[in-house]
């Protein structure tokens, strides 16, 4: 008996085989704007679809619906908002936009069209948890649902983690995620702007200030957290892609020094993802005590 070759098939990515679902029932035209690239958060979709589809957007949703098995799909229709950082989106498949992603063993539960969670944070919000050492005193004062307080508490029964979220749709969800994940009692979780509430001062071993488009301004309030013996900051911004690292370092550096810190090694920058045309989110690892 000959056996026959085996046929290898070839598995179509989704995007294509949603353009061909809206080729036929749009036409050519509509199914050659579709983008490639698309966010999944959990049950939820994220796309960013031109206007110029928008007469087939609950078309373009509902393909996706049914190639993904995802409950909702909503398309961003504009900048994030403000500074509570709220997203634009537009639901056109499904309805329910509250979520839950499990990403390098954290839980995170959020409501996608009220919440931001980027995916091209990811490393960020993992390398929180590597950074932190065991027994710190940990200030994020920017925590949103959790993504670098969580991380950090988890690395370790002895450490402690002050996060504070001021958007009261994150602080409901920063919440949930602390007991989702069994920190609650490693994190204090506090309600409002960092810049008002009381903190103490002196106290911290590291502080995240994940805030874009630059946390450069909360400098002065971080370095009044740190022990007078020094301690860690990790400060994101945003700088031209050419000469991301560089610029970003520059920035912080002079910040720190307006702040009243004084460096005790050299800074670190990482580039973390694409921010807009020619521009890059820039992380900046800085070890510095405040000036006695």
């Amino acid at each position: 008996m000959v056996e026959r070759p085996r046929v290898r098939r070839v598995r179509v990515p989704p995007a294509e085989r949603v353009r061909e679902r809206v080729r036929a029932s749009a036409g050519p035209a509509a199914a050659v704007l579709l983008p490639v690239g698309y966010q999944r958060l959990g049950r939820v979709l994220l796309l960013r679809l031109p206007e110029a589809l928008r007469p087939h957007f609950s078309r373009i949703g509902r393909a996706w619906q049914e190639e993904l098995g995802v409950e909702s799909v909503l398309t961003v229709v504009g900048p994030v908002e403000g500074e509570l950082r709220t997203p634009r989106v537009e639901t056109i498949a499904g309805g329910p936009t509250e979520t839950e992603v499990v990403e390098h063993g954290v839980r995170w539960r959020f409501d996608a069209a009220r919440v931001m969670f980027a995916a091209g944070n990811r490393t960020e919000r993992r390398r929180a948890g590597r950074l932190v050492a065991p027994g710190e005193h940990v200030v994020d004062l920017f925590a949103g649902i959790g993504y670098f307080a969580i991380p950090a508490a988890l690395s370790g029964p002895a450490t402690r983690v002050v996060a504070v979220e001021k958007n009261p749709v994150a602080f409901r969800y920063l919440r949930e995620n602390v007991e989702l994940n069994r920190v609650g009692s490693r994190v204090e979780v506090v309600e409002g702007d960092n810049r008002v509430v009381p903190l103490g001062t002196g106290v911290a071993d590291r502080v995240f200030l994940g805030y874009l488009p630059s946390a450069l301004p909360w400098l002065p309030r971080a370095v009044s957290l740190l022990r007078s013996s020094g301690g860690f900051l990790h400060v994101h911004t945003v700088a031209d892609a050419r000469s991301a690292k560089p610029d970003g370092s520059r920035a912080v550096e002079l910040a720190l020094r307006e702040a009243g810190a004084r460096l005790l090694e050299p800074l670190a920058a990482r580039e973390v993802k694409p921010y807009g045309p020619g521009r890059t989110h820039v992380v900046v690892d800085a070890r510095v005590a405040p000036r006695g």
